[in-house]
């Protein structure tokens, strides 16, 4: 068991140091996740890879009952956070007082990690829902890559799952989620 490991049981038992022997452990990675997909944003994007990961950690060491049974547990709460954090922050620019009206996107357009529109995030997420509905480890999967930038490998090993099996579900995933978003008419 790793030392992320046992500090997570740490605090799942109440301890309350767990959290500040937690936080210097993981904050590169995630930092460093944070400034992969913050990178890649739009012009213009108010958000830094910084505040993403303070955001995160607040939403994460915040809530009084949660407990991670895992690493890959703990990172997959992490990049659920970054996601919301993401989507929100899509929604409050998006906002009709600001101009909104949602446009519809190509997926097949989209590269992982590049810039995308608040409309393309909305589009997305909304997509992203429906198949967490359906299948939720894809929709993990897919948070993951999109979300958070985690390569194949990287999402596979918080996943717990084998690369092929990541693989299998990536072009799973992306193929539904193309058709889900792909414009009507």
């Amino acid at each position: 068991m790793n030392d992320v490991t046992q500090i997570l049981n740490a605090m799942g038992q109440g301890d309350p140091k767990a959290a500040a022997q937690l936080l210097p452990l993981v904050y590169d990675e995630l930092r460093k996740l944070a400034a992969c997909k913050m990178a890649n944003e739009a012009p213009g994007q108010t958000l830094q890879p910084t505040a993403l990961v303070h955001e995160a950690w607040l939403r994460l060491a915040g809530g009084k009952d949660e407990t991670w049974d895992s690493r890959a547990h703990f990172f997959g709460a992490a990049a659920e956070a970054m996601r919301r954090i993401l989507i929100e922050n899509a929604r409050r620019k998006n906002a009709l007082r600001h101009g909104g009206g949602a446009a519809r996107l190509d997926v097949q357009e989209l590269e992982i990690a590049a810039p995308a529109t608040d409309d393309q995030m909305l589009a997305i997420d909304e997509a992203l829902n429906k198949l967490a509905a359906l299948d939720k480890e894809k929709a993990e999967l897919v948070k993951l890559r999109f979300f958070v930038g985690m390569t194949i490998e990287q999402a596979a090993s918080v996943l717990g799952i084998s690369e092929a099996t990541a693989k299998r579900w990536w072009a799973y995933a992306r193929a539904w989620l193309h058709a889900e978003v792909q414009p009507s008419g």
